[in-house]
């Protein structure tokens, strides 16, 4: 039997807003101090006792040091029943090393409390039956926690998963870029540089040749491609032929199946280079395979942006953002291959670009937390129509098995 609406959008809104801003003050706190202590990708223990304990101490429900992550945790509130629906919520709180949270990751920390707790508000009252669940997700400048926690069972229990991103502008249609990445090592022959050179095998030779090769494919490459890396070694002394030489390579482009494809013609660049300089190459790719490119669901992101715009926000078409997509890559790509999703991007009120230092400048700000604290509301509302109308959940669903056949689904 269809669920009895107990509340409208309008009612449920009311909810939402108050309990948000009620925790405003808290939330910059948490803001503020994850900022002033950034921990990167996988050593985010403090960020990741900070928010456990918090949500903890409000009334979830907290499993820790999951999902094969040891700063990983789940946070549950509500019942799991028949005519309620799941809501999923990512928080992200890694930075980046050298510059800090200047990927705004302390303001996704606490867009994801915000949105839980308000849902938590919710289900509490009565007006909505369900369950909300708040995912810690670690280690995503390394464009890999979420897609860890997926293979050891994580973000499987849920109907629908909503995050946000702070940005230097609104886009609920971004799509990021799906991305491969590769280690690659040259072996070959030490000699004396001077004076026996052609004795030796040049591991330098061979990864310079490699870049060559590389930078000439670009002219076959489509325009939303990227192919970029750094050599990482590039021998010991200058009078020995190297015998060693390795280097880190990105792959990116609009969707896995392009990566895939370039990823072939970079791996001939590679073994080409290692033929001409007598050398042997090691290629190490990805281990828990490509971080795909997100689909953001019409119907869920609309209803963000209705939410977002009535704060005076403004936002792109959808058809200029889908025409004009960043060169940016998220692991959250691979959860929106797995159930109906939206990752926005908001506005935080700055011309700084992501990773500078002063888009990590920007993220303490009082007008970065306000963005938030908006963003969060207008995020929250998504999920209040989700488990109040179960027509608006079918249709976000049936637009998710439109746009990801079953055969590419995570």
């Amino acid at each position: 039997m269809p669920i009895e609406l107990q509340c409208d959008p309008a009612e449920a809104k009311k909810f939402i807003y108050s309990t948000i801003d009620d925790l405003s003050s808290e939330l910059r706190e948490i803001s503020l101090d994850l900022h002033n202590n950034p921990e990167t990708s996988l050593n985010e223990h403090r960020s990741y006792k900070i928010l456990a304990d918090y949500i903890e101490n409000k009334g979830f429900k907290v499993e820790r040091q999951i999902y094969a992550m040891e700063t990983s945790f789940r946070a549950e509130f509500g019942q799991d029943d028949e005519e309620g629906r799941r809501i999923g919520i990512c928080s992200e709180y890694d930075a980046l090393p050298g510059l800090g949270h200047a990927c705004g990751h302390n303001l996704i920390a606490i867009s994801g409390l915000a949105s839980a707790l308000a849902i938590k508000a919710l289900l509490e009252s009565g007006k909505a039956k369900g369950k909300v669940i708040l995912y810690s997700t670690p280690s995503e400048e390394l464009l890999s926690g979420k897609i860890i926690m997926m293979n050891n069972g994580g973000l499987k229990d849920i109907d629908v998963c909503l995050m946000l991103h702070p940005s230097n502008q609104n886009r609920h249609y971004e799509s990021f870029f799906a991305l491969q990445d590769v280690k690659v090592e040259y072996h070959g022959t030490p000699a004396h540089a001077g004076g026996a050179p052609w004795n030796g095998a040049n591991a330098l030779d061979a990864i310079c040749q490699a870049w060559v090769s590389i930078g000439l494919l670009r002219q076959q490459l489509q325009g939303q491609d990227r192919v970029h890396g750094i050599i990482t070694d590039g021998g010991q002394a200058p009078n020995i032929v190297p015998s060693f030489t390795s280097g880190h390579f990105y792959i990116r482009s609009i969707s896995a199946t392009r990566v895939d494809e370039i990823k072939q013609k970079v791996e001939n660049c590679f073994r080409a280079a290692a033929l001409a300089t007598g050398t042997n190459v090691v290629l190490k790719w990805r281990d828990i395979g490509t971080c795909k490119n997100i689909i953001q669901n019409p119907v869920l992101a609309d209803t963000y942006a209705k939410y977002l715009e009535e704060f005076g926000q403004e936002l792109p078409s959808r058809q200029s953002q889908e025409a004009n997509p960043g060169g940016a890559s998220t692991d959250f790509g691979n959860v929106s291959y797995t159930l109906p999703s939206i990752h926005p991007l908001f506005d935080i009120g700055t011309s700084e670009f992501l990773h500078t230092a002063g888009f990590a400048n920007a993220t303490c700000t009082e007008k970065a937390h306000e963005a938030t604290i908006n963003a969060s509301k207008a995020l929250s509302m998504v999920a209040a129509h989700t488990l109040l109308d179960p027509s608006f959940y079918e249709s976000s669903k049936q637009e998710f098995e439109t746009a990801v056949p079953l055969n590419m689904r995570e």
